[in-house]
């Protein structure tokens, strides 16, 4: 088996696998699967030395993991079209994540408990998943590595406090999709994802 496409097989859902696969091909991109990083869940970047990257978290679950995929490919397809002139999730960005997501939207290759979230959410695509919430939703039922008593940030009251990756925060006012939070270790403030898995303490 072609070592390359078995590492698609590895992360993308079946029905996706090829697609994904010739996208890679086409474009001739690095692709690395990297560790879990909390400030993203992917990433594209160009260097003229080493030509174009696209890096994905390895703890997603297949579906997120598609969709952070594409959504990295249409940075990439952006940058070979206009290159650095475009808004970086501007109006040229968003159709082509439209556009390369669209063979996919079918029932036959997408779950429907997905597939319609999905569509509304491309319509007019966000910088990030993490604010939308219905498809966010719809994502994390494919998670299975959520431990007991984790819940999402959004329904902590403000001032309650929780713990996230070992540190203890307390809650604080929302900014735009993300929540000001204060570290009890440093007093330092942060801001968390508001759909963030969390543990209340």
């Amino acid at each position: 088996m072609n070592n390359d496409l078995a590492i698609f097989q590895k992360y993308f859902p079946e029905t996706t696998t090829e697609y994904c696969y010739k996208l890679w091909k086409e474009y001739q991109f690095k692709f690395k699967i990297t560790r879990p990083r909390q400030s993203k869940l992917g990433d594209y970047c160009y260097r003229r030395d080493r030509g174009h990257q696209i890096t994905v978290n390895a703890n997603l679950n297949p579906y997120s993991f598609l969709v952070t995929y594409i959504h990295e490919v249409a940075h990439l397809q952006t940058f070979k079209k206009y290159g650095n002139k475009p808004e970086p999730h501007g109006k040229e960005w968003k159709r082509y994540f439209r556009e390369t997501f669209q063979p996919l939207l079918q029932p036959a290759i997408l779950p429907i408990e997905l597939l319609n979230p999905l569509i509304d959410y491309l319509k007019n695509p966000a910088a990030t998943t993490q604010g939308a919430k219905p498809l966010m939703i719809a994502l994390r039922q494919f998670d299975t590595n959520i431990e007991e008593g984790t819940i999402v940030l959004t329904s902590l009251q403000a001032g309650e406090n929780f713990e996230l990756n070992g540190r203890i925060f307390t809650k604080g006012e929302l900014r735009r999709t993300r929540f000001l939070c204060t570290d009890h270790k440093n007093g330092k403030r942060y801001v968390v994802s508001s759909n963030a898995l969390v543990k209340k303490v």
